[in-house]
């Protein structure tokens, strides 16, 4: 059984067993992440739905308005003209077969895949490799266009893809402990604001079940479930 640290102790001990508001939520997160980098502030929301169902799928993409305070790397696969776009509009690599292969031997050097719609069916031989590292471009999170300058950008900027796993929940980052509390408030409400948009029409019940805020290294702070609280 591992064995949590102090330090982590100490951050459980602050917390006490009951919904928090945004505002004090990133309050007390900043006080007990205390970790010697600068760590990740994740959300975990869980949803009434049944992801089973394709019609409940919660799938989509939010430009967090102060971006993930880390380097997103942008690959596209692209042909033509369209790769020196994607260069000029700051992408990591971009290019077709070239970077097909290197993919095919290993190489995953990149957290975002764009692609144009003529070279799907090229991607489609490496779909046992993208696909679990959710890394396969999809025309619903927008990573799948012709508009690939605009989209290489909006992703530098903090343009993120998120989805709901199997079990009814969405994971996904929404900045650093060293973010100003604004900044951090700001991009949660983001966040949830598009999470809210997206409830199915078949979900039943209630839409958000629990929401937890958590640092890298440190314990969760429950959330209010109120979708008031995300309101601007």
């Amino acid at each position: 059984m591992n064995k949590r640290s102090k330090r982590y102790k100490n951050g459980v001990n602050q917390i006490e067993k009951r919904e928090y508001a945004v505002t004090e939520a990133v309050q007390l997160l900043k006080k007990v992440a205390t970790a010697k980098f600068d760590e990740t502030i994740e959300m975990a929301v869980r949803l009434g739905v049944d992801p089973r169902h394709a019609d409940q799928v919660v799938r989509g993409t939010v430009s967090l308005p102060h971006g993930l305070g880390k380097e997103i790397r942008v690959l596209v696969i692209t042909k033509g003209d369209k790769i020196q776009d994607a260069l000029d509009a700051g992408a990591d690599h971009a290019g077709h077969q070239d970077y097909l292969n290197k993919i095919k031997d290993g190489w995953l050097e990149f957290d975002v895949l764009v692609a144009s719609p003529d070279v799907m069916k090229d991607l489609g031989a490496l779909g046992r490799v993208l696909g679990p590292r959710g890394l396969m471009p999809n025309p619903k999170s927008g990573t799948v266009t012709m508009d690939i300058g605009p989209t290489v950008k909006e992703i530098k900027a903090g343009k993120i893809d998120f989805r709901v796993d199997k079990y009814g929940i969405i994971h996904t980052g929404v900045g650093k402990a060293s973010f100003e509390e604004k900044k951090l408030q700001e991009n949660i409400k983001s966040l949830m604001q598009t999470i809210l948009r997206l409830k199915p029409s078949s979900s039943k019940g209630a839409y958000l079940k629990s929401i937890y805020l958590s640092s890298t290294m440190g314990p969760g702070i429950k959330l209010i479930t109120n979708p008031l609280e995300y309101q601007d």
